[in-house]
């Protein structure tokens, strides 16, 4: 969570200065894109302050109501991050456009806009990068987008993809500027602002899909309950597995149950030799494992005492 906390402190600064700064030049020169641009970096700034009460709520230890802690609470979090970005990223900024097309004032001076875009590509640009190196330090060699992929804490991954979204935002912001002052087609701008609506509003759904997978239960992924699977088999009085049940209790941490069939004569302390060994790999190979629990569906014969 430590890697998590520089990324989310390093967007929430560089997004208070680019949204002050955004909304005074959106006055300055009346740019729809420009104050359009200025919602998202405020929108940005106080999903960050979310996010940072979700990891904080998240790491309370566990109760008698909550036997499993609080790491949901992560989930939830982002997925309010996820509806903000949509409803007053998404929303506000389609609105404005539309509202600007509809009655489109001439651009007062486009110097000023240039300056900010610029500032704030190097602001998002130096935020993106952060949260791409602690990505990268979590992702510990694998493949960029199968790390994305299969990463379960939304707060690197929100970071990166609202960091992502402001960059290209940027650049349309750029080009719709640029269009409506050379064309003289204020409704350009207007347009602009319409389009970095829409590029939230898709950024949104991919992270409200994301939170709602794992609010709703997702487990781990087919390939590693089958390795689960192929550890249980490898032991000798084993004779099948049955469901490996699991579900993200937290970033990372998972909640496993294992249904074991032992052979028949198989000793109770066999078994649970056996349950042991089975244990000890499936935590060693798959540290995010952290609540496993293995079941036997056939009981262990009990020794017979001597007559």
């Amino acid at each position: 969570m430590a890697g998590s906390k520089i990324a989310i402190y390093g967007a929430i600064a560089a997004n208070v200065a680019i949204a002050v700064t955004k909304f005074v030049v959106a006055g300055i020169t009346g740019s729809s894109a420009m104050l359009s641009e200025g919602i998202h970096s405020a929108v940005d700034t106080f999903n960050g302050v979310l996010l940072l009460v979700g990891i904080r709520l998240s790491q309370r230890p566990a109760t008698a109501e909550h036997p499993f802690g609080y790491g949901k609470e992560l989930y939830f979090w982002s997925l309010i991050v996820a509806v903000l970005i949509f409803g007053l990223g998404g929303g506000v900024s389609f609105y404005e456009g539309i509202q600007h097309m509809r009655h489109p004032e001439p651009m007062r001076d486009a110097t000023w806009n240039y300056v900010v875009l610029g500032l704030a590509a190097l602001f998002e640009g130096t935020s993106f990068f952060i949260a791409l190196r602690e990505f990268r330090r979590e992702a510990r060699g694998r493949p960029f987008w199968q790390a994305l992929v299969q990463s379960k804490d939304p707060t690197t991954y929100t970071v990166l993809a609202e960091d992502s979204a402001a960059l290209a935002g940027l650049g349309v912001a750029a080009l719709g500027i640029w269009a409506s002052h050379r064309f003289d087609m204020p409704a350009l701008d207007g347009a602009a602002s319409v389009v970095i609506g829409l590029l939230l509003a898709g950024v949104a759904v991919l992270l409200i899909s994301q939170a709602r997978g794992l609010l709703i239960g997702e487990g781990i992924r087919p390939e590693t309950a089958r390795a689960i699977r192929s550890l249980a088999m490898a032991q000798p009085s084993v004779q099948d597995v049955g469901h490996v049940l699991s579900m993200y209790i937290g970033a990372n941490e998972v909640l496993a149950i294992v249904d074991v069939n032992f052979k028949d004569g198989t000793a109770t302390g066999e078994a649970a030799d056996a349950i042991a060994a089975i244990e000890q790999q499936v935590r060693a190979r798959f540290p995010m494992i952290r609540r496993l629990f293995i079941e036997a569906s056939e009981a262990p014969v009990e020794p017979l005492a001597p007559a």
